[in-house]
């Protein structure tokens, strides 16, 4: 954005539909109570079991999101 690339309203959608992903993403990462490479500190047994891919539809269109699984569900 401060480069100064946005020309028009689909790259102002395209910019807030990254942003919305990297936030949904982060969300869920931490709902899962520890971070990804902590697992001397966590409270819990579970462990995580990957990502699979999840499509949302959004105003700004649909967005292809990272959801991070575990062992527990």
């Amino acid at each position: 954005m401060k480069k100064g690339q946005l020309t028009d309203i689909s790259d102002i959608q395209d910019l807030l539909k990254a942003q919305f992903k990297d936030i949904i993403e982060e969300m869920l990462e931490d709902e899962l109570g520890y971070s990804k490479y902590d697992y001397k500190n966590k409270e819990t047994y579970n462990s995580r079991n990957g990502k699979r891919s999840k499509n949302l539809r959004s105003k700004y269109g649909d967005v292809e999101i990272d959801v991070p699984r575990d062992r527990l569900s």
